[in-house]
């Protein structure tokens, strides 16, 4: 059957159109040095507008080397424009790694049969919780594998429960973010009455052939269920979604093509595209060996992808996690990244105590091992303001609401003074003392940047009051 390309349309091999992807990429080879459209592209992004997917593949193919520092530079600036120097941080948490798929790359996969799978129990999540409340976080993104006798959607409802449930010390989850499997629009719409915050849920590769021979076995085996599944989100109610590939299992250039079709076939199926965009890169993990995938991408060519997606869609939160070791997150961080996590762990239980080698439940070796306090220090010292806060999700500033914000470049308006009251509740109750001696003096200089004076002075005297003792304040 020959599918005609249609960003609109509800079928997964029309809005990811096979075809469509080989005319942009041909496109893109016969263009490469094209100056005249090159720099004329370049110039026109500045307006923070985007590009279509076949714009922004011309620039990913470019390799002038002027033109590939034009693009980092206007990625900053866009970057400056729309998210100020905020890096909003979280942490995942794993509940289970059980799962019936076979997927190739992924060492949760049922044919491994040395791994130590687990599943939490409340309790144990309770204590996870904790744990993490400890650290500091106020943002999760839970984790589980794909098991429908182990983790049912039930567990998964429960497990919310139990996180936003727990008030330890001055700690609180505020924001549940969800990354499991695909599901139906009946399961989403329990998960957005369960007050969940982002659906997440990567393509890992739209390219049907090699994705359906990566997830040779399992439900994820079935390629247009998966890459519709964020339809589905949306048709119950989940308007915040994230989206990724795993960067390194299909050729990038394909991916990265892919990545943005989906951006635009959400926007024009309903309304709004997504809330964040994941750039993982395959990884060592249990049985995993990167050796075994041709495609790996370079640290160079993996800073171009993060300048020209944050180029291309300007609106859209970017993440990178401790996949990535400290010095290529540095790297990155500048031209588009507006999330990271810290302190992590990728094991099941993995917070309360560290896992011996020998009992391994990990999905994937952590390569930033730093804690989460050293991630703050250097985000800091990088001139960066660690953000903690959830309020546009509480304040109901999600989907459509988020994105006119953020388009209009208002939202800076509220993030960053809540972004410096998020921290000063951090560096209070968890920070080390120099964490905070080096975050207070951020903060006083953070205020005085404050463009909007009754916004400053308001944010001055809740910085003064958390001092004091009370917390959750925001704009």
């Amino acid at each position: 059957m020959e599918y005609k390309y249609d960003p609109s349309s509800s079928k997964a091999e029309e809005f990811i159109n096979h075809q469509e992807i080989m005319d942009t990429l041909e496109y893109a080879r016969a263009n490469k040095d094209n100056r005249e459209l090159i720099f004329s592209l370049i110039e026109r992004a500045k307006d923070c507008k985007g590009l279509t997917h076949r714009e922004a593949a011309v620039l990913l193919e470019c390799d002038i080397p002027e033109a590939v520092w034009a693009m980092k530079e206007v990625a900053m600036q866009i970057k400056e424009k729309l998210y100020g120097n905020r890096i909003v941080m979280f942490a995942p948490l794993y509940l289970s790694n059980y799962c019936v798929n076979g997927c190739t790359y992924c060492p949760y996969h049922h044919h491994n049969k040395h791994i130590t799978r687990k599943k939490l129990t409340q309790e144990e999540i309770r204590q996870e919780v904790i744990a993490l409340q400890d650290m500091g976080h106020k943002r999760l993104a839970i984790e589980s594998g794909e098991d429908p006798v182990n983790n049912p959607i039930e567990y998964i409802l429960e497990s919310i429960q139990t996180i936003y449930s727990i008030k330890h010390k001055n700690g609180a989850i505020r924001r549940v973010n969800v990354n499991i499997a695909a599901t139906t629009v009946e399961n989403y719409r329990k998960l957005k009455e369960a007050g969940i915050g982002t659906y997440i849920l990567f393509q890992e590769t739209y390219h049907k052939e090699d994705y359906e021979k990566l997830h040779p076995t399992g439900p994820k085996h079935d390629y247009a269920y998966h890459t519709e599944a964020m339809d589905r989100a949306m048709d119950g109610g989940i308007d915040d979604v994230g989206i990724g590939v795993l960067f390194g299992l299909e050729k990038y250039r394909y991916d990265f093509v892919g990545l943005l079709m989906h951006v635009e076939h959400l926007e024009a199926a309903k309304g709004v595209g997504p809330h964040t965009i994941s750039v993982p890169r395959v990884c060592p993990a249990d049985d995993i060996d990167t050796a075994d995938f041709s495609n790996a991408v370079s640290d160079d060519i993996f800073e171009k992808i993060v300048a020209v997606i944050r180029i291309a869609v300007p609106y859209t939160g970017m993440i990178i996690s401790t996949r990535e070791s400290k010095a290529s997150r540095e790297r990155v961080l500048k031209l588009g990244i507006s999330q990271i996590s810290g302190g992590s762990r990728t094991s099941v239980g993995g917070y309360v105590e560290e896992e011996p080698e020998e009992k391994n439940s990990a999905q994937f070796d952590v390569s930033d091992t730093r804690s989460l306090d050293q991630v703050v220090d250097w985000l800091i010292g990088l001139g960066y303001v660690p953000s903690f806060c959830t309020a546009c999700y509480r304040e109901g500033r999600t989907g459509d609401r988020f994105m006119t914000l953020i388009k209009s470049g208002q939202i800076s308006n509220c993030c960053h003074p809540n972004a410096l009251m998020t921290l000063k509740e951090y560096l209070v109750d968890y920070a080390s003392p120099e964490t905070q001696r080096d975050g207070e003096a951020l903060i006083q200089r953070e205020l005085q940047k404050i463009p909007n004076p009754v916004v400053r002075q308001k944010a001055a005297e809740y910085i003064a009051e958390i001092a004091g003792g009370k917390r959750d304040f925001r704009f």
